[in-house]
């Protein structure tokens, strides 16, 4: 097949052609014409030579990739504009999702769960909850990485609504690599080794590829950092602490008592009331940045058995294990705790108690701060026959293949208390005559048991306290939940040309495709018996399969016409049929218009679904303490600034000084506080699919006189209904308080006495299809690879992408308004990437700068007005006001310089964040732990990399 060369065709082709899911070769006949083979791009199931499509597709070539001084996939797609804020980011190290530790891509704000990742053009293994770690995929295997930022579930089923990454692996690479990259922040911490492998083969009928990578990241801690050493900032450092402290404190006849830092329990002349004492700052040994270490190796390779057919096959094996680490638990013993039975109090027959009747207490255990490790360990494999025949002048493409994915997890949460021995340690306890502290009395020692004193302050040698490494050994256990999924897939695929009309071939594609997913969550038997302090959870299991088949046409209308050089129409439909909840039907259209050689308009129109998850449908039930902003509370909450909200809340038994208090039964000093108690959550198998529609209508220009030169400009829509939603606490509290729903009221309690009275003190919430997302904007892409001159060759690429809206409603009640997160916390209006790369023969520089616009949140200071609320009149869809504050934007640049050595090597010094950039301090904490966005740099990171080549 003969194509002619055009400067847009050029353009494509130099970006999609060597990152197809098949190997393109191009050849340059002698009447200037070029001849490619047959490829697939992503996007689209019909292999075909022409490579200009309607749908935008993003494609990060190897070479780009090397230019950055990344490690890992995800790091790598952060930097796609259309990605939005990273979900369960290494900051969020309060998180207590099971997936935390992997890496995700969250395509346009929707969730890493709508946004499909491939490998090789084949889904990736998810999890229980529908993520799939790209984080898992060594960065040494990949060649390419393409994005499509359409919806494509016409072609490949549930969960691409926002789009579709398809990472493509080296093929057909022949020689040796080995490369070597050792980086750290300039403040000394930080470490990233990464060291990997590759070789491959090609003979004259097929070719093998095999590597191995490993990488291992050093944790940073939250007191490394002043912007993330305190609970609410730096600029309130004494705001936000925790009354549960490392010294402990009794609460005696309502006065909380305590023998401060560095006291003596054993005199009750040494307590003191609280107040004199510093509280408990959570964030020093919290980890900003979880560690990271995987190992992996992978080949791939594939065999001609004869001209027209081949098998192929690859495998992957890959380790990846993440720990984070937590301030001590704030172990605290309430009335309500005694009188269900749930916590002991301290005894009065404890001998480390000096009131002569049981009392409560608390006591933060710093001693021995939590942790938690997530591995993950990732086993695939495919097999493959693929082939080509003819039907007289017409070629056809076919292929079967197997794939089998899956992942075994475990996570050992370390230094957690177990709640049976903690309420026998604080029971009846003595000294024995040789001076030891026993549990039970005289003649009824309880063996086994080390008597534990709760007011023995950090650092105290005092029997009974923390720094005993018996009593540590009594209260303290390990438990491991196990975690795995499995995703097998079997399918089949034609394609080819059907026949030929005017403006040429009539291509069509056909196949069908068998997938099973099953996900499982086992707890450990003290999580199930609730044995854990604060911790319970049950398990998870299910399993379901589905049966598709799909087609696909591309229809030529025009071509070689004034004002029509092309114009085709791209049609796709596709059958799913589940197991567990029935039959789904999706479609696109798209439109492809070339009005001149240099410029092609495209359009897309599409619908799809994301099935609902096995978590979502068969998971157990499990307990989290949120953060919640108490629409009642009369200095965060809405009733505050609104009179009706006012009004119920006071119908409510809550009135006018009623104050949102923290977990640890202070009263909050921001909004979006943790509650004081744990709420329970669960699944829902009566779920049903989620539903979407989207468009897309764009061009590319790539001007003839501009040699080098490509512009694109697309338009993108996509609304979700039917949105699986898991309505958070805050949630129901204003459609109680806020919008009036007497039903929402019914949903949860509140303590009807004792010092967290008027407290929530319960709520369940199930999952459920309700309301609507939608989202939409535009994605500018500027790419110009200027002529050689005598200085260099200079590239340039400018990407940016710019969203309109995007909204969610959270049910279907029609007085529920619409929110709007845009330009609030990670949801930026605008992302920009520009990078400028120079080379002059082996000596190359790169300069990226990444730009962030500006963001807002909920005002926890100066709701009046001030430094710190500078939009305190700012309206919303739930209150007449809401004070809020906007901070501005953010960019930052970095740096690589690279050199090719003689003996085939390269070496690059780089510098992410050179000028050292820190973000804004953020109260909402989005997407982290700290007071700190969590997908921004945290300091200036310096690195080198060595390649060689073989």
């Amino acid at each position: 097949m003969s194509l002619k060369s055009t400067p847009l065709r050029s353009a494509i082709a130099l970006a999609l052609a060597t990152g197809c899911s098949a190997p393109a070769l191009a050849q340059s006949d002698s009447d200037g014409t070029t001849t490619l083979d047959r490829v697939e791009i992503t996007g689209s199931r019909i292999r075909q030579a022409n490579l200009e499509t309607a749908k935008p597709v993003i494609a990060l070539s190897r070479a780009e990739i090397e230019k950055k001084g990344y490690v890992n996939v995800a790091d790598i797609l952060q930097d796609v504009t259309a990605a939005g804020a990273p979900a369960l980011s290494r900051a969020s190290a309060l998180s207590s999702g099971r997936d935390y530790g992997g890496m995700f891509v969250s395509l346009r704000n929707l969730g890493p769960e709508r946004s499909l990742v491939l490998i090789d053009g084949r889904r990736m293994g998810v999890s229980a909850g529908g993520y799939a770690d790209v984080g898992s995929i060594p960065s040494a295997i990949v060649e390419r990485v393409e994005v499509l930022t359409d919806g494509a579930s016409a072609l490949y089923g549930s969960d691409a609504i926002a789009g579709v990454v398809n990472i493509i692996t080296r093929k057909n690479f022949d020689g040796g690599q080995a490369n070597a990259y050792i980086g750290q922040y300039s403040e000394g911490d930080g470490q990233k080794h990464s060291y990997s492998a590759t070789y491959g083969k090609t003979f004259e009928r097929g070719w093998i590829t095999v590597g191995a990578e490993k990488v291992e990241e050093d944790p940073v801690l939250g007191g490394a950092r002043e912007f993330t050493a305190y609970p609410n900032g730096p600029y309130h450092p004494n705001d936000g602490l925790n009354g549960t402290t490392q010294w402990g404190w009794v609460d005696v006849d309502g006065s909380k008592l305590s023998v401060g830092p560095g006291g003596d329990p054993s005199d009750v002349g040494n307590f003191r009331p609280t107040g004199q004492f510093p509280q408990a700052n959570t964030k020093t040994n919290m980890t900003l940045l979880s560690s990271l270490q995987r190992k992996s190796a992978f080949a791939n390779g594939g065999f001609d058995i004869t001209d027209n057919l081949r098998i192929v096959g690859d495998v992957l094996y890959s380790e990846r294990e993440s720990v984070k680490q937590l301030a001590g638990y704030p172990y605290q013993v309430s009335s309500a705790q005694v009188a269900s039975g749930a916590r002991a109090p301290l005894s009065k027959d404890s001998v480390f108690n000096h009131w002569g009747k049981d009392v409560l207490f608390a006591h933060r255990t710093e001693e021995y701060p939590r942790a938690t490790n997530n591995s993950l360990t990732t086993k695939r494999a495919s097999l493959g026959l693929e082939g080509s025949f003819e039907t007289g002048e017409r070629y056809w493409d076919w292929n079967v293949s197997y794939m089998y994915n899956r992942n075994e997890g475990k996570r050992h949460t370390l230094q957690s208390m177990y709640q049976p021995n903690a309420n026998t340690a604080v029971g009846p306890s003595f000294i024995d005559a040789d001076g030891v502290a026993r549990c039970g009395s005289p003649g009824n020692v309880i063996q086994g048991c080390v008597p534990w004193n709760p007011l023995a302050p950090m650092g105290s040698d005092a029997v009974g306290s923390l720094g005993d490494p018996a009593v540590r050994d009594y209260l303290f256990t390990r438990f491991k939940d196990d975690i795995q999924s499995t995703t097998k897939v079997a399918s089949a695929n034609l394609s080819g040309s059907l026949f030929a009309l005017p403006a040429g071939d009539v291509l069509m594609a056909f196949g069908v495709e068998h997938r099973e997913e099953e996900a499982s969550y086992v707890p450990d038997l003290m999580v199930q018996k609730g044995e854990i302090a604060g911790t319970s959870g049950q398990p998870t299991r299910g399993a379901y399969k589905l049966d598709e088949a799909y087609v696909e046409f591309q229809v030529p209308l025009l071509s070689d016409l004034p004002f029509a050089r092309e114009l085709s129409l791209d049609l796709a439909g596709r059958y799913s049929d589940y197991d567990n909840f029935g039959s789904t039907t999706n479609s696109k259209f798209g439109l492809k218009w070339k009005p001149i050689d240099d410029l092609l308009v495209r359009a897309t129109y599409g619908t799809g679904f994301r099935a609902p998850t096995v978590d979502d449908l068969y998971g157990g039930t499990v307990t989290t303490r949120d953060r919640i902003t108490d629409p009642c509370d009369r200095s965060f909450g809405a009733a505050a600034r609104n009179d009706a909200v006012a009004a119920r809340c006071a119908a409510a038994g809550l009135g006018p000084d009623f104050r949102q208090k923290t977990g640890d039964g202070e009263v909050a000093t921001t909004s979006g506080a943790q509650a004081v108690t744990d709420f329970t959550s669960g699944s829902n198998p009566d779920l049903k699919p989620e539903t979407a529609k989207t468009w897309t209508v764009g061009l590319v220009y790539s001007p003839e006189f501009v040699s080098g030169l490509d512009v694109s400009l697309d338009w993108w829509k996509i609304r979700i209904n039917n949105v699986i939603v898991g309505e958070s606490a805050t949630d129901i509290l204003n459609q109680c308080y806020v919008q009036g729903i007497d039903s929402a009221c019914t949903r949860f309690t509140r303590y009807g006495s004792g010092s967290n009275q008027g407290q929530v003190s319960g709520m369940n919430r199930s999952l459920n299809n309700a309301g609507y997302q939608e989202t939409a904007g535009y994605d500018l892409g500027v790419r110009y690879r200027l002529p050689e001159l005598a200085i260099g060759r200079f590239a340039i690429n400018w990407n940016t992408t710019y969203v309109d809206y995007l909204s969610r409603k959270s049910d279907n009640v029609d007085t529920t308004p619409v929110e709007q997160f845009t330009g609030w916390g990670g949801d930026f209006r605008v992302r920009s990437n520009f990078n400028l790369d120079w080379q002059y023969g082996d000596l190359g520089i790169g300069w990226t700068t990444r730009f962030y616009s500006g963001m807002k949140e909920k005002c926890s200071y100066d709701l009046n007005g001030g430094p710190e609320c500078n939009i305190p009149d700012f309206r919303s869809g739930y209150t007449d006001m809401q004070p809020s504050r906007k901070v501005g934007s953010n960019t930052f640049h970095d740096l690589q310089v690279r050199y090719a050595l003689p003996w085939d090597g390269t070496v690059s010094l780089g510098v992410n964040n050179v000028f050292k950039h820190e973000g804004p301090i953020m109260y909402s904490q989005p997407n982290s732990s700290f007071t700190y966005y969590g997908g921004f740099d945290i300091g200036r990171f310096i690195y080198m990399k060595y390649q060689q080549r073989f």
